[in-house]
């Protein structure tokens, strides 16, 4: 059975072969994740280049924008009368739990950009 890089994602696995994790076990309640060197499976070196993690704050961005849009439409059809404040909250109480998430994801997300193997699309 292929893997989806949806599946890979959430589960935070490698994003070639779909069974090494990327990052290191978490140990404290507040942490900053640690990216391992390389896949424990296929080897697959996440890091190639010092920095090579910077273009990936820019699919964070854009999760968080996502997901900023989604908080504000379910709000918007569940309280239809709150004033911009009242969207403006939850908007910000969501992108910020999912800071850490979206850390993660995004770099996941950006190795399977520049150094995935699969050949199989995005939603097979």
């Amino acid at each position: 059975m292929k893997n989806l890089l949806i599946k890979d994602v959430i589960l935070e696995k490698c994003p070639n072969c779909g069974l090494g994790n990327v990052f290191e076990k978490k140990n404290k309640l507040f942490y900053l994740p640690v990216t391992k060197k390389k896949c424990e499976n296929c080897h697959l070196i996440f890091e190639k280049e010092p920095g090579f993690f910077i273009g990936s704050m820019y699919v964070s961005y854009g999760l968080a924008v996502f997901e900023g849009i989604v908080t504000f439409i379910v709000t918007k059809l569940l309280f239809p009368e709150l004033t911009i404040i009242g969207f403006f909250i939850p908007i910000v109480i969501t992108i910020l739990l999912l800071s850490v998430k979206n850390f993660k994801w995004a770099r996941i997300i950006y190795i399977r950009i520049f150094l995935g193997q699969k050949k199989d699309s995005f939603l097979e």
